[in-house]
């Protein structure tokens, strides 16, 4: 896999989306579960199916396809050399300040390709969550082997890992609409459901001096790179765990909001995890 992963790299870019986006529609069309999720996600958010799940479910086969390319290819054909920034006065004002900078980034558009522009300013240390099946680790922990990027387990280690990067005044990656293990998060409402959310970032903004910015980079069409727009949070996190899980929650909704087409709706972000309590509403039925 590693092997086919560096072949494909030396495609180029638009060509590799272009595959991803045929086989992400074919998926759509093959997988009645993937496509039921998908279009439920679009409804409860608020859009017509109808006119945008053909379109998301592109979207999400051009992201699996441009990774060879995000991963591997180096030179002036690295698609980090075709990404347009706004905002980074937000970031070089945090670290005028001493401060660690908490990127916070949906499943929105290239994610990884916000990581490494960030590196290119200074360390950045993301969160991963290695993959379930053992032959894909040597693959991506060969994607994520670059100057100034660090990966931190998703396990106790990995948050202190975190805490000192940011207490260094580095930067750190967060994924906040990735559903946590049990114990780590609580029920919050994301596009009017309950989704098990992660506390992670208003501890680390609480014990890491870190200030936070948003981020989203999408896909220009044609394979011509991406937009990185970076922003900071504008309020300040409460200081209780489900009404700053919440707040994350709806500044996510506003960045997925700006184009929805290249939102991943077919992750299965309401799940409970495994040993987590029910959500409000499973509880609030069983009580009566």
């Amino acid at each position: 896999m590693l092997r086919l992963f560096r072949l494909l790299s030396h495609l180029p870019l638009g060509l590799l989306q272009g595959m991803g986006a045929a086989l992400g529609l074919l998926v759509y069309a093959a997988s009645a579960t993937y496509r039921r999720r998908l279009r439920a996600h679009l409804r409860l958010a608020g859009y017509d199916p109808r006119r945008l799940a053909w379109r998301a479910a592109a979207h999400a086969g051009r992201m699996v396809g441009e990774l060879p390319a995000v991963w591997f290819a180096r030179g002036s054909k690295a698609p980090v050399h075709r990404v347009r920034v706004s905002g980074k006065e937000h970031v070089d004002a945090l670290r005028a300040q001493g401060r660690g900078v908490l990127y916070l980034t949906p499943h929105l558009g290239c994610f990884d390709v916000s990581a490494q522009i960030a590196a290119q300013w200074g360390p950045i240390t993301v969160l991963y969550r290695p993959p379930r099946k053992a032959a894909l680790q040597p693959l991506a922990l060969a994607s994520r082997q670059r100057h100034n990027l660090a990966t931190a387990p998703a396990n106790l280690a990995g948050v202190r890992q975190l805490l000192r990067a940011l207490r260094a005044g580095q930067a750190v990656g967060l994924l906040p609409d990735q559903a946590p293990a049990a114990g780590d998060g609580v029920w919050a409402d994301f596009f009017g459901r309950p989704a098990y959310t992660m506390t992670l970032p208003a501890r680390l903004v609480q014990l890491g001096n870190a200030g936070i910015i948003l981020a989203s980079a999408l896909r220009l069409p044609a394979g011509r790179g991406y937009t990185l727009t970076l922003e900071p949070l504008t309020e300040a996190l409460d200081a209780d765990p489900q009404r700053a899980a919440t707040q994350i929650n709806q500044a996510m909704e506003r960045l997925i909001r700006r184009c929805p087409e290249q939102y991943l709706w077919g992750y299965n972000r309401y799940k409970r995890p495994a040993g987590a309590p029910p959500a409000p509403s499973t509880a609030q039925e069983a009580a009566r």
